[in-house]
């Protein structure tokens, strides 16, 4: 008997720890509300998003392919790389595109106070009031990790916890694979991510060629499939 309690406790042990990472780390959760995933399924609307940025001479490029293609995006950046390359962040801005707050030092949140959590979200918003004269209204969590704290910690202060229902996996794949993925998980409503930089890393200690090669084929294959690129406000609860 003692041996079956301990398995039924094991079991449930586990199957409460499974939950508990979804809850936290999957995009899809809506364990943490309120929370932007996906947008609107009328019509054919989709986003398009660059995390980790600014990044030089990756986010130039990709302005540089949005700009030809005609595509809004918004750009979650990191406080600490909007510090090291401030004019790259007035580009984003002067190009008509939207940012966001993606924390100072590329935070994981997990296990992190309140507070703490709070003073990333805070730095961040500072530096870029200064840089481009605005406090932006949305956030994305590194790694899409959420935890307690966070929601509240966003809604004190008027803005929106914004994740992702589509992605290239950019990290990991090739060109043809980040194309190709990104196409699998499009449907009405997207928002897609993608990075311009990795972390709070500098110019040297990454690569993100192939996210700038495959963002063409992505915006071809989406306006192939009849969706239509919108700036993310659009699926942004009106206040």
């Amino acid at each position: 008997m003692l041996l079956i309690s301990l398995v039924s406790i094991a079991v449930l042990g586990l199957a409460f720890g499974l939950w508990f990472w979804w809850a936290c780390a999957v995009p899809t959760s809506t364990f943490f509300r309120p929370a932007l995933i996906r947008g609107p399924e009328e019509g054919k609307r989709i986003c398009l998003t660059f995390d980790d940025g600014p990044a030089s001479p990756f986010t130039e490029q990709i302005l540089a392919i949005l700009r030809e293609y005609q595509v809004p995006a918004t750009f979650f950046v990191c406080g600490r790389n909007v510090e090291r390359d401030p004019d790259l962040l007035r580009c984003i801005v002067a190009e008509g595109h939207a940012i966001g707050n993606h924390t100072y030092s590329h935070l994981f949140v997990f296990f992190k106070s309140r507070r703490r959590i709070a003073e990333e979200i805070d730095r961040t918003q500072e530096i870029l009031e200064k840089v481009a004269g605005r406090r932006p209204r949305i956030f994305r969590p590194p790694y899409g990790a959420r935890w307690f704290g966070l929601v509240p910690t966003l809604l004190d202060r008027g803005m929106h916890l914004v994740l992702w229902s589509a992605t290239g996996y950019d990290w990991k794949k090739d060109v043809p694979g980040i194309v190709a993925t990104a196409m699998k998980e499009l449907k009405p409503g997207a928002v897609i991510l993608l990075h311009d930089g990795r972390e709070t890393r500098s110019t040297g200690q990454f690569d993100r060629s192939r996210t700038v090669r495959a963002l063409p084929g992505i915006i071809a294959g989406a306006r192939q499939r009849g969706y239509t690129f919108v700036p993310l406000q659009e699926f942004l609860p009106a206040t």
